[in-house]
């Protein structure tokens, strides 16, 4: 338990199933702690984090020390609202902070709550454009040395079963959202070309969407592709895998920002992506990656087939992201301006 009058930013997570969002609040927060008093709010994270626990919810009444007020910096509408609620009805001193990534026309409810905040910061361009308030964009970065080419490769039966073959990867919960179907369709189309190559999908199925992965694995069969369109479920390391992966495929029909892609180059590994999310700001078409219509198998596959046919292209494309992410995207670039988002509305205050 940190010291309350220490703790300056609240960053409140109020999922408990693992999101993008939870992902990013993981990676950043202990970056952020070095130099500022954070401390998290909710279920499901990891007890390494700087955390709270609802019984010191009455503590925020004090100001923090050298402040005027603390920050709530929500990523959720439940998040924005319990902050309102803090802050307009129980009086709480806070400024309310909002990361937008949705990259659709919020509902009225939405817009009402991100009306009540006092700063609000955008993961893209592209999400910016949906705001109705003035915004700031601050792109996620990603943590370079935990996502990095050299570092521990993934272990048991399915990594022995793939020894010495290249890889296609796809990461992500198996679902219609996720463009699953349209990553197996493409490899459907393109491994029997490929002798050398096999698909890995990791990520689970949830309850809802059994039928649906149920329906790929029926296809997979069909096409007598079943020991190599193999599904790995939820993996415990996924930057081994993202190492292990000889390119990456990200096909979602709509996402919110989009780690993944991220994740894949700082490990080396070039991709091939939907034009969902920010992904169209993370790669550089036709250095990095593609990026190719959303929902289009047929697109898919014809972006991802010159990176198995020709490894000198696979491998020049994988050195360029790898710089490109390093120079761009490190996490410590998006800690830094969040940073100054906090200190400008501390200095409006004073």
């Amino acid at each position: 338990m940190p010291d309350l009058s220490t703790i300056t930013v609240v960053a409140p997570n109020f999922k408990r199933r693992l999101s993008g969002v939870t992902s990013t609040i993981v990676q950043l927060v202990p970056l952020q702690a070095r130099s500022i008093g954070i401390a998290t709010l909710g279920p499901g994270l990891p007890k390494s984090l700087p955390r709270l626990g609802w019984r010191d919810l009455p503590k925020l009444w004090r100001r923090p020390e050298g402040r005027p007020f603390r920050i709530w910096h929500a990523r959720r509408n439940p998040e924005m609202l319990a902050g309102v609620v803090l802050r307009d009805v129980l009086r709480m001193p806070l400024r309310l902070l909002f990361t937008s990534a949705a990259q659709r026309h919020h509902t009225a409810w939405t817009r009402f709550l991100i009306s009540r905040m006092d700063a609000v910061v955008a993961t893209s361009e592209r999400s910016r454009a949906f705001l109705k308030v003035p915004s700031r964009v601050v792109m996620h970065g990603i943590d370079c040395e935990w996502f990095r080419p050299d570092g521990p490769m993934p272990s048991g039966p399915l990594a022995e079963r793939l020894a010495g073959r290249k890889i296609v990867g796809c990461s992500g919960r198996i679902r219609h959202q996720k463009g699953t179907d349209l990553f197996v369709e493409a490899m459907i189309a393109l491994l029997p070309g490929h002798p050398d190559w096999s698909a890995v999908v990791t990520g689970r199925a949830t309850s809802e969407n059994e039928t649906f992965a149920a329906d790929l694995e029926r296809r997979i069969e069909a096409a007598g592709l079943a020991e190599r369109i193999l599904f790995a479920g939820e993996v415990e390391d996924i930057s081994a895998w993202f190492r292990r992966f000889d390119l990456y495929v990200a096909p979602p029909r709509n996402e919110g920002f989009g780690l993944t892609p991220l994740e894949a180059m700082a490990s080396a590994t070039p991709v091939v992506a939907s034009d969902a999310g920010a992904f169209a700001e993370l790669i550089v078409e036709g250095v990095t990656g593609r990026i190719v219509p959303t929902g289009e198998a047929g697109a898919l596959a014809s972006a991802i087939e010159p990176y198995l046919s020709d490894d000198a292209v696979r491998l020049a494309a994988g050195a360029a992201g790898l710089d490109h992410v390093r120079r761009n995207f490190p996490l410590e670039r998006e800690a830094g301006e969040l940073r100054a988002v906090y200190e400008a509305l501390w200095s409006a205050a004073a």
